[in-house]
């Protein structure tokens, strides 16, 4: 079924637009879910709660890329799921080394002008990931987005390990320097 049908479906607020979801984008949500918690069964309830929250935010705006609106609702119940699991210890997974990765990059200040800031930070990152070569935005998309291993990037790509890792650091370091020059503490 093409997005169109299966938006026009939540819009109509008919019940097989979650089944429609589900077939064409169930696996993408899941794999997004599991990159980022590590376990199966949250990362179902993480893919449930997105239909949910699709359902309920689709009256309201009709997205252009079923997909990405999709994904990211997915991302961010599971960053979500994954802070509340996780409040006192760090657990395994992909997510802690991925944000351990980009510290050096962004900082987690939160204070009223680094809010006030943040959008301006966002255009920049999408500027820089826009301007990257196709493999490396495609590496970086991979882990900084969707939080794949590197193992997983270096299988998919055909790469070495420490190839994708050697060209994550230089990517970072070149986001940092892109940050800094436009002004961003770092």
């Amino acid at each position: 079924m093409e997005d169109r049908e299966i938006i026009r479906l939540y819009w109509d607020r008919n019940d097989q637009a979650v089944k429609a979801t589900s077939d064409k984008y169930g696996h993408y949500c899941k794999a997004i879910a599991r990159n980022i918690l590590n376990c199966e069964e949250d990362a179902e309830e993480c893919v449930n709660d997105t239909y949910w929250k699709a359902w309920n935010s689709m009256p309201t705006q009709w997205p252009t890329q079923l997909a990405s609106f999709l994904g990211k609702i997915t991302r961010n119940l599971s960053f979500n799921r994954y802070k509340h699991r996780h409040v006192e210890k760090r657990g395994g997974g992909q997510i802690s080394l991925v944000l351990d990765e980009l510290t050096d990059c962004v900082s987690d200040v939160d204070d009223v002008e680094e809010t006030i800031d943040r959008q301006a930070l966002i255009e920049a990152i999408d500027s820089f990931v826009g301007d990257l070569p196709e493999s490396k935005r495609r590496i970086f998309v991979r882990r900084y987005w969707y939080a794949d291993s590197i193992a997983e990037i270096a299988k998919d790509s055909g790469m070495l390990q420490g190839t994708v890792s050697k060209a994550l650091e230089r990517t970072r370091k070149q986001l940092k320097e892109y940050l800094t020059e436009r002004g961003f503490e770092i």
